[in-house]
């Protein structure tokens, strides 16, 4: 018998303007796809021009400059479009769909298309079932007692996954898809009778409860940051009239 973790997977990533995902932008995203554990991987990557600038601390970071994207890079209207109906078909065709911190890149996804094409993540995804693997929600609930940060840098070292360029979009992807997998074989005692669906309910709820520790632990040292408990899509801010 194939366990899920060893079969198909797809993994999401996005690189942005910044950390906001209510008024910062998407400048690049990369969707890839493995059939099998250390199968070839197939790799779309998207290029975006924001149509804001990029802060330098941003550029630092994934090493996209305004100059590049204005030359290289597509209007974000077709893109984001692109971008969510390639997250439907994956999602149509049964495969879990692997996303690091995916409240950060499912929700900057939606304001994009909320912003670009008057839509949203969840109209391209009526007809089939979100199916979402992040595995700093499933590491942080089965090794919880673990000290230091977890970072997507963090959990490559901590299961020995390779990460090759890291904040490109497509090695951010790859690498997350891998450490899922690593991550599912450390604790195939406790995983390998859930399915990917059980998984996508049970993280919800391991979100929340890993959310209000943060938030309690930010009381306790007088930090004003507020957590979001929801995962793996926030949801749409309303402005009052």
């Amino acid at each position: 018998m194939t366990h899920w973790y060893e079969g198909p997977l797809a993994a999401f990533d996005t690189e942005t303007t910044g950390v906001d995902v209510e008024e910062d932008r998407i400048v690049s995203a990369a969707l890839v796809v493995q059939d099998t554990a250390g199968g070839r991987p197939r790799v779309t990557r998207w290029l975006v021009n924001p149509g804001i600038p990029v802060p330098a601390a941003a550029t630092e970071v994934h090493g996209l400059t305004d100059d590049h994207l204005r030359r290289n890079g597509r209007w974000p209207a077709p893109v984001m479009e692109e971008v969510a109906r390639a997250l439907a078909e994956q999602c149509a065709a049964g495969r879990p769909l692997v996303v690091m911190n995916a409240p950060f890149d499912l929700t900057i996804l939606d304001r994009e298309l909320r912003r670009h094409r008057a839509s949203s993540l969840g109209r391209y995804l009526e007809t089939t079932s979100l199916c979402v693997l992040d595995p700093r929600v499933l590491d942080k609930h089965l090794d919880r007692y673990r000290k230091g940060r977890r970072t997507l840098t963090d959990l490559c070292a901590q299961y020995g996954v390779e990460l090759d360029g890291a904040h490109d979009a497509a090695a951010d992807a790859t690498a997350a898809l891998d450490v899922v997998r690593a991550v599912a074989r450390r604790f195939a005692s406790r995983l390998e009778r859930l399915s990917p669906a059980e998984l996508h309910t049970l993280q919800a709820v391991w979100h929340a409860a890993q959310a209000r520790g943060l938030q309690a632990w930010f009381a306790r040292n007088g930090t004003p940051e507020a957590v979001d408990p929801a995962w793996p899509l926030r949801p749409e801010l309303r402005t009052a009239a």
